[in-house]
Formats: structure tokens, C-alpha cells, sequence
């Protein structure tokens, strides 16, 4: 379709991941005329399956992807497309204009950032062919799969120690391995007192058949047997929408690392009728069922919003 000035949508959300899919699935429960553009680049589209959705538990991300795609067919106010979007601005009259590659235009009332965010991880040789299989950055979503393995973690400082202490609940052989970042006494105390080893060597690669990880390879030529490796990761907006049109992001701290869209707690960015939801609003570590959730909130914020405007 192209540009139609008649054609006014209630609602465009803005990416087809669990966050968008639930925003357009609660719009179209409220009889709001929506549109869902879909790129189709979910970030976790790598992984086997899903770790800790309740009813979808280890379930295909194609696959609930999909069946979300089926569900949202049974609303007629509700339309997806193939595109990607590659510009957004605010109207004079309160409206939203998108732009896609393809180089149609669309207008809505409001409009729902779910566009993902792309994952920032070590340069390290060997680690992306393993990402989101043997190699991951959620043990809540991965560690349940390869627990009682040998475990590494890929990270630093405070971080590091965190997360090599909270990964001893799938694994009693844990080591934490900085890439030649070195530890404080106080934290290789911690580490001791917790049964976790560490090893600051800087690390050459990754090496293992195929997806799987049979070990960490130092600089030095030593290896460490590893079965899983939880990686430090920063999150970066893979959409630059939100800057376009004006919203704040929060900046990534040492902990999370999360270039956040800032929102309220209904979805709500400081930019009257855009709205943001997923792993691109996300303060919290990300997860789909959080996204399930946060893309509900949008769409019940909108429907609201609209129908009190």
C-alpha cells in the first residue's frame, strides 16, 4: 500500500518479536485499527527454543512466532507486513508517519516500539558460532539445558563475580574468566568463599565441534575444559526510531548494559502517543516472558489512550 492520506491506522507497532506480537494481539482485542511491521531479525531466532515461557517452555522461537502470527489472523483490525521501517516523525496534527525500505508511508494515531535491540559480545573467535546455543547471556533462559556442566563465565570486575556466584545454581564447577581483566583481592575473596575458580589470562578463542563448547583457548596455549559459557553482553538499540522521534534512552550501566528506551510503567515513553515495549525498553534482564508482558501493557496503554483522547 502506498501513502494514503485517508487510511489513518489507530495504532503501527513497530516489530513482530513477542514484545510487537502481544502489543498488536491486545490492540486488536480493543477494536483498534493496528499495523504491525515485522522485519523478521528476533534476535533470538539462533536459539533452539525458548528457556522459562510458561506454555511455550523450550518451545521453537520460529515456531511461537509463528503461531502468534496465527493468532492475531482471527482479528480483522489488525494487518502485518513484511518490511522494515527506516524513518519515523511526528505530524503537526499529533499523528506518527513511518517510512519502510520499500519506500511506502504509513500514518498512525500512536505508535509501539518493539524493534529489538542488537547484542554487543566480546570480539572473541569462536564465540558467534556457538551464540545462543552452548554460548549464552541468560542463564535463566539457556542454563536449565546445560546444567551440571562445567561452566564458564566471560566477563569482568563486579559483573564477572556476580555472575559466576549466580551460575553455581546449574553448575558446581564454575570459573569465572576475565580476558586478561584483573580482579581485586576482595573479589577473589568472594570468589573462594563462593567455590568458584578464576583465571585471568587473556583468551585466544573458543573451540568445541560444531556449536558445542569443549573448551576455553588462552593466549598462552593452556586450556580450560568448559561445557557452557555465560558472556557479559551489551545491549544497543537496533533502531535508531526512537532517538528520530524524540524519546530519552537510559544509558548503559556497569551491571545490565542496556541501552534502554526510557518508558513509565505503563509502556509510555516521554513522547506523547509512541510507546516502547521488549528487549528495547527493557531495564531488567531480558527475557520473552517479560516481553510477552511489557508488549501487553503498550497495547492496553494505547487502546486507553485512545479511546480518552
Amino acid at each position: 500500500m502506498s501513502e494514503d492520506k485517508a487510511t489513518l491506522w489507530d495504532c503501527i507497532v513497530i516489530g513482530g518479536g513477542a514484545a510487537g506480537l502481544s502489543a498488536a494481539l491486545t490492540l486488536g482485542r480493543g477494536r483498534r485499527t493496528t499495523l504491525l511491521i515485522d522485519a523478521a531479525r528476533q534476535s533470538n531466532l539462533v536459539t533452539t527454543g525458548i528457556g522459562g515461557l510458561l506454555g511455550h517452555d523450550r518451545r521453537s522461537p520460529a515456531e511461537y512466532y509463528a503461531a502468534g502470527q496465527r493468532e492475531l489472523a482471527a482479528y480483522p483490525a489488525v494487518e502485518t507486513r513484511r518490511a522494515e521501517v527506516i524513518d519515523g516523525a511526528g505530524n503537526d496534527d499529533e499523528t506518527f508517519t513511518v517510512t519502510c525500505g520499500d519506500g511506502r508511508r504509513e500514518r498512525a494515531r500512536s505508535l509501539i516500539l518493539a524493534t529489538g535491540m542488537d547484542y554487543r559480545h566480546p570480539p572473541v573467535p569462536g564465540l558467534a558460532d556457538r551464540w545462543g546455543d552452548s554460548v549464552f547471556h541468560c542463564p535463566f533462559c539457556h542454563g536449565w539445558e546445560v546444567a551440571d556442566r562445567p561452566m564458564a563465565v566471560l566477563a569482568q570486575g563486579a559483573v564477572g563475580v556476580h555472575g559466576a556466584l549466580n551460575l553455581r545454581a546449574w553448575s558446581d564447577r564454575v570459573t569465572l574468566v576475565t580476558n586478561g581483566g584483573e580482579l581485586t583481592a576482595q573479589q577473589r575473596e568472594r570468589l573462594a568463599a563462593g567455590g568458584v575458580a578464576w583465571d585471568e589470562r587473556p583468551i585466544a578463542a573458543l573451540d568445541g565441534p560444531g556449536t558445542e563448547l569443549r573448551t576455553v583457548v588462552f593466549a598462552d596455549g593452556d586450556e580450560l575444559a568448559v561445557g557452557a559459557l555465560l558472556v557479559k553482553t551489551t545491549l544497543l538499540q537496533r533502531s535508531s526510531l526512537a532517538k528520530d522521534l524524540g524519546a530519552s534512552l537510559i544509558e548503559p550501566d556497569e551491571m545490565l548494559s542496556v541501552e534502554a528506551i526510557r518508558v513509565d510503567a505503563m509502556c509510555r515513553t516521554d513522547v506523547p502517543g509512541l510507546y516502547a515495549a521488549g528487549d528495547a525498553a527493557t531495564t531488567v534482564p531480558p527475557s520473552v516472558a517479560a516481553a510477552v508482558a511489557s508488549g501487553h501493557l503498550a497495547g492496553a496503554s494505547a487502546v486507553v489512550s485512545l479511546a480518552t483522547a
